[in-house]
């Protein structure tokens, strides 16, 4: 259970903060910067859902994604010491990933060349959002063992299917690279 009496406590003053063990470590750690960006990454969603144009089976999805971030956020807050039981991303949260991933993509076209990050205002947000994700999940790929195996894959497919949600959220009027178009 999380209990916050007071939200400033002048013990990062100095540049340095704790992880979800206790220990302390630079505000410029790795797992600082993985989970920073993890939490960049659900504010984008929560600008994503203020969008009047986000297909509505969408919200509820982003909901969800947006809780499960703060499950990724403290698997890499806490490195495994074995002393205790730490919250961990399941396997079946990446799966539900799959599998959304796997129902909005059977109804979208094949694509015929790479989609330019843009369309309507939803579309271009979840792409925003999307690209927070490619850097989170490289940031995790960085700590190495220090991160869960789990938190990589679900950074992976959710970055996947930020791509498909905002392919779906530009309908038929996806914008498509043009190889070569302006270099006349």
């Amino acid at each position: 259970m999380v209990k916050l009496t007071r939200i400033y406590t002048r013990k990062g003053d100095g540049g340095q903060t704790h992880l979800g063990d206790m220990s302390r470590v630079a505000k410029t750690h790795p797992l600082i910067e993985a989970y920073g960006t993890v939490d960049e990454l659900n504010s984008q969603i929560g600008v994503v859902l203020t969008l009047a144009d986000l297909p509505a089976a969408q919200r509820p999805w982003l909901e969800r994604i947006q809780n499960d971030l703060f499950d990724v956020g403290a698997d890499t807050a806490a490195p495994e010491d074995g002393r205790r039981e730490r919250l961990r991303v399941a396997p079946a949260q990446t799966e539900w990933l799959e599998a959304r991933c796997d129902e909005v993509n059977a109804a979208l076209a094949p694509l015929t060349s790479f989609v330019l990050p843009g369309g309507t205002p939803a579309a271009a947000q979840l792409h925003v959002a999307r690209t927070v994700c490619r850097r989170a999940e490289r940031l995790a790929v960085a700590c190495g063992s220090q991160v869960s195996p789990e938190v990589v894959r679900y950074l992976n497919r959710l970055s996947d299917l930020l791509f498909i949600l905002a392919r779906a959220a530009n309908g038929d009027a996806e914008p498509l690279w043009q190889p070569g178009r302006y270099r006349d």
